[in-house]
């Protein structure tokens, strides 16, 4: 693994660390501003808890667990989507600052909004990262054409003994027994 990968990683995680475990040591702080957002989610998948303060902490765990995988390493492709996905309403109930009425509130909450959409652009280009190791997309691609240049080889080697073989059975035919 590269150095920047080993340095990256846990730096991009750690954000996402630091605010998981804050949201699940005390969701009461993060759920009056995540209400707006939370609300049409949980009416909409059953699965989700109903309780807002239950998805802050909920959401929070995410981070924390995919933070750890992200930056050690371990499946850091699916954790970097899964802290993604948490990223998203996270950014949209934090920063809203279309809805801010005072201009430096305004100000502020736009470079908090973009601040998360740099970390959710690096979030997705880490998710995309196969690491040096070509990805499994090629390697399924790369082996279907392994396989087809196979199937052409045994198809001409076939060809190639049946044909004799056909013109040995015809005058083996004709000669008188």
């Amino acid at each position: 693994m590269s150095l920047l990968r080993v340095l990256g990683r846990p730096m991009l995680a750690s954000m996402f660390l630091t605010g998981g475990l804050n949201s699940v040591r005390n969701p009461k702080e993060v759920a009056p501003v995540a209400e707006p957002v939370v609300q049409p989610v949980t009416d909409r998948v059953s699965a989700l808890p109903d309780r807002t303060e239950q998805v802050v902490r909920l959401n929070g765990a995410v981070q924390v667990v995919a933070g750890l995988m992200l930056a050690t390493g371990r499946m850091p492709r699916p954790a970097a989507l899964a802290i993604a996905a948490t990223l998203v309403p996270t950014t949209l109930a934090g920063h809203r600052f279309w809805e801010a009425e005072d201009p430096s509130e305004r100000a502020e909450q736009r470079i908090h909004f973009f601040k998360n959409m740099s970390m959710l652009g690096g979030l997705l280009i880490a998710a995309d990262d196969t690491g040096a190791r070509p990805s499994v997309v090629w390697r399924g691609s790369h082996a279907a054409r392994g396989l087809r240049r196979d199937a052409g080889l045994v198809r001409r080697s076939v060809r190639a003994a049946t044909g004799p073989a056909a013109v040995a059975g015809r005058v083996r035919a004709k000669l008188p027994v």
